[in-house]
């Protein structure tokens, strides 16, 4: 049988992986074992917090709603209630926005909603 050189092959893999985690800590950034073992870690993670982001920003558009509403005198479950009953289709990401830029409008918004 020939022989068959694999030296570029190999180190193409591995200059690969390196890139890949240039900027990790120790060696992590050096070693291709470590470095590839954390670069499939942070692959993982990085799945999995994309889906956690959505989470993330959802919780942080419900609070932010309930601390302007709760400034006027409803809770959060009430305005939903509200909104609905009014049919009005707006998602949590629009009326937070809503409710940081325009506060003035938004409390006329919810007491007009509340009147109906």
């Amino acid at each position: 049988m020939t022989r068959v050189k694999r030296g570029n092959v190999s180190r193409k893999r591995h200059k690969k992986v390196l890139n890949l985690t240039k900027g990790f800590r120790g060696a992590a950034s050096l070693l291709f074992r470590t470095a590839n073992q954390q670069n499939m870690k942070a692959l993982r993670s990085a799945y999995t917090n994309r889906r956690k982001k959505k989470r993330n920003f959802r919780r942080l558009w419900i609070l932010r709603l309930n601390a302007a509403i709760r400034a006027n005198g409803f809770n959060y479950s009430e305005f939903l209630f509200f909104l609905k009953n009014s049919k009005i289709v707006l998602n949590r990401k629009v009326l937070a926005q809503f409710s940081i830029c325009d506060p003035e409008m938004f409390v006329k918004f919810i007491h007009s909603i509340e009147k109906k």
